[in-house]
């Protein structure tokens, strides 16, 4: 190896088997934990969107609206358990008098769990991918409201889990037109029509919703057609 590469101080490459075997039971660990404590709540929607939305921001009170009246229709409210957009859906949450459920990931900023998650439903996960299992397993559909890099990966995340067969298919809603519409706008110009790199039943997976109406309305509809299960 070129010797101006730099190397890891903190574990030798020798270490590395060591190491990841023992990681295992921290991963499993994650997996059990969160599986034994979801799998009891039942029918869930997870809402997502920025850690870094203040209360009294339009953002941050449509989600108050949209998870309240989601909670008041039977579901419970999943969120990544920290500020923002997600201490507002479980805020909601409680105000509908519904499940409010916290899947908190450890950082080093910004992350905190908020003070509106159900005691017997806050977790805590140091690995993405295990809280990401987490959110796809037991969520019966996805709120996206306006949020930065962590939203696009989970909304990424979710449409090509649904597009792929790997889940059941369910509601999946952009809340705000006039932040969403450039996006969809690029996968219809660029990789629909310019790159044919989807199909247009593709972009069905979506909607595009403005109000708590309208998101209740599109989630309630979808399961007049669709049973009510476990996505995996």
């Amino acid at each position: 190896m070129n010797d101006t590469i730099r190397k890891s101080k903190q574990r030798r490459w020798s270490e590395s088997k060591a190491h990841s075997s023992w990681q295992i039971f921290k991963i499993m660990a994650e997996f059990v934990d969160g599986f034994e404590a979801l799998a009891k709540i039942g029918p869930c929607i997870s809402v997502f969107g920025s850690a870094r939305t203040q209360p009294g921001h339009p953002h941050y009170e449509l989600t108050v609206q949209i998870s309240k009246r989601l909670a008041e229709e039977g579901f419970g409210i999943i969120s990544g358990g920290g500020p923002g957009i997600m201490e507002a859906a479980n805020k909601g949450a409680q105000l509908g008098s519904g499940k409010s459920v916290g899947l908190n990931i450890d950082l080093p900023f910004e992350q905190h769990s908020n003070p509106f998650i159900d005691r017997d439903a806050n977790l805590d996960f140091d690995y993405f991918f295990v809280r990401k299992v987490m959110f796809t397993k037991y969520s019966q559909g996805f709120v996206m409201m306006p949020g930065g890099f962590g939203t696009m990966d989970e909304f990424f995340e979710v449409i090509t889990l649904i597009q792929t067969g790997k889940m059941l298919q369910v509601p999946l809603i952009l809340v705000g037109a006039d932040y969403w519409s450039g996006l969809v706008a690029w996968m219809q110009d660029i990789m629909l029509k310019q790159a044919s790199n989807i199909s247009p039943e593709d972009l069905d997976l979506l909607k595009i919703a403005d109000t708590p109406e309208e998101v209740v309305a599109h989630v309630l509809e979808f399961y007049t057609r669709h049973p009510l299960q476990p996505n995996f």
